[in-house]
């Protein structure tokens, strides 16, 4: 399923958020978004995800408008999985995912739901936390259970704010394998805001480097210095090297770097 982002803007009140934000994705395909806090990119996925509404613009799953689908419709095409998650009701790992499986058939859960839980969390590696309560969890784990809940709904495009925000660097490495997995597999196609640009680099089969509200670079090899420089402030060696696409080393800040301490001359 080929996914378009035409033109879009988004505002909160009359604070503009995003401005003509265009990109497509393509079937099998995994786009990081980065940039820095405040970019827009967890307000771009809740766009495409229906959670907000463009004041302009417009998004197309195979050519069709988004917004004239049902919000089950959208559901049974896009997985997302938020930023952060606080508590919710107490309710085991299992029956968190089986969640995910409500777009297809309601409430009642059949025989292949079942299995599709089973499968996901073999995938995720979660069996052994089946019936614990989501609550007890590590954020960590939490951040897990929300990705499978994701995958059982057997998306066409799965969205990821932050996937690995709350996990060390093994358990980081293993979700995005996971991922990439996913897509060769499944031939699904993933949009993920990322904040790690080795990650992003390691990863995606293409990077859109956003500031305020807009896109600035996209495409494969956007990760420069020149580029990091313009969005980031801060100043990087890019080591190209076999292992998974260049390597991205910080090296100093170049924004603003004086400042005054009150109470202190």
């Amino acid at each position: 399923m080929r996914l378009n982002v035409k033109n879009v803007a988004f505002k909160y009140a009359s604070t503009p958020v995003l401005e003509d934000i265009c990109m497509e994705v393509a079937p099998s395909e995994v786009i990081s978004i980065c940039g820095p806090n405040g970019a827009g990119k967890s307000t771009l996925l809740r766009c495409i995800n229906r959670i907000l509404e463009p004041t302009k613009g417009s998004i197309l799953l195979d050519g069709l408008e988004i917004r004239s689908m049902s919000m089950s419709e959208t559901a049974r095409h896009i997985g997302y999985v938020p930023q952060a998650n606080s508590n919710v009701f107490p309710l085991t790992v299992f029956d968190m995912v089986l969640m995910g499986r409500r777009p297809h058939l309601g409430w009642r859960g059949s025989d292949v739901d079942i299995e599709k839980v089973v499968e996901v969390l073999r995938l995720m590696k979660l069996e052994d936390l089946a019936m614990r309560d989501h609550n007890e969890l590590s954020g960590g784990q939490r951040q897990k259970v929300l990705i499978a809940r994701a995958l059982a709904q057997e998306p066409e495009v799965l969205l990821l704010d932050e996937p690995t925000s709350n996990l060390d660097i093994k358990h980081q490495l293993e979700v995005m394998e996971i991922v990439r997995g996913l897509v060769a597999k499944k031939k699904i196609s993933v949009i993920m805001a990322v904040h790690d640009l080795n990650l992003a680099s390691r990863y995606s089969d293409k990077v859109i480097l956003m500031m305020n509200g807009r896109v600035v670079n996209a495409g494969r090899g956007v990760l420069t210095p020149e580029n990091i420089r313009k969005v980031y402030e801060v100043e990087v060696e890019v080591i190209n090297n076999n292992a998974g696409g260049p390597y991205i080393v910080p090296i100093k800040r170049v924004g603003p770097t004086s400042y005054k301490i009150r109470g202190r001359s």
